[in-house]
């Protein structure tokens, strides 16, 4: 499916709408794991979305590291070094 020029960038928006469901604001979100089933073009895709004003959904802060029962600091960092789990698109960005 890679290919140069506007029909790669048309076939890689075919297969972000077919990945696609609908968000909460309207937009559009695609699930990290559904872009990374798709094989070697996973990068294309992101690619795609990103300049298509996608950006990587935003992760709940950090849990209070304070007290008996808060959540180490170390778990911290790693959470914050994962990759995002899904990417949104405004409304519109699909049509």
């Amino acid at each position: 499916m890679t290919v140069a020029g506007t029909a790669g960038d048309d076939a890689i928006g075919a297969v972000v709408r077919r990945l696609s469901r609908p968000g909460p604001a309207g937009g559009a979100v695609i699930e990290r794991a559904a872009i990374l089933a798709e094989g070697a073009d996973s990068t294309a895709i992101i690619d795609w979305i990103i300049a298509h004003a996608g950006q990587p959904e935003a992760t709940a802060p950090p849990a209070s590291t304070q007290g008996l029962h808060g959540v180490r600091s170390s778990r911290n960092l790693e959470a914050e070094q994962r990759p995002p789990r899904r990417y949104v698109l405004p409304a519109g960005a699909l049509a």
